[in-house]
This record gives structure tokens, sequence and C-alpha cells, in this order.
């Protein structure tokens, strides 16, 4: 059985949060995501300012993309987002 069909979490307890600090924008998040929670996408301007000197330079090298997640009331908490970043950017919240 995988991760996924494991997760009997109700959908918004739990929710991913991402730190744009560390997200390069890889999409390795969306792609096991079950519940097509993330997307990729420029980082909004408001972020981008709000990020320090050296979270900027990081998201100018890996052309301007993070991970967003518009969907995250529908977060199961599999945790498969978490296992498969590599940045190790992705953490599970209790939503609030």
């Amino acid at each position: 059985m995988s991760a996924a069909a494991k997760c009997r979490q109700e959908p918004g307890v739990i929710v991913p949060v991402v730190n744009l600090n560390r997200c390069e924008g890889k999409g390795d998040c969306a792609e096991v995501c079950p519940e097509q929670v993330f997307e990729i996408r420029r980082v909004d301007d408001a972020d981008y300012r709000e990020l320090g000197m050296l979270g900027r330079l990081k998201l100018r090298v890996h052309g301007m993309q993070v991970a967003y997640t518009p969907r995250a009331d529908a977060c199961r908490s599999c945790g498969l987002c978490v296992t498969a970043c590599p940045e190790r950017a992705i953490t599970l919240a209790r939503a609030t």
C-alpha cells in the first residue's frame, strides 16, 4: 500500500508550508502530491521582497520559480511532498 493510500487524515487539518528561502522550484512536490496541492510558478513580488539576500540570489539562479500551495486545504498529510523535496523546504503544520 502506498503512503498516499495509507493517509487517512481529513483534508484541511494539516497543511504543507513551503520555506521560500529554501525552495528552488524543482517541482518534486507537485509530482508526488496525490491531491494536487502544489503549483510551481514565478515567485510573487511581495514574497520576493520578504526574502533575505541569499534567498533572492538563490531564486535568481533557479529561474525565480517556487512552489505555492493554492490547494493546501485539500492536503491529507501523506508526507510525500516532505520526503520528495531535495531542499527540505516543506513541512507539515496544523491549519490555523
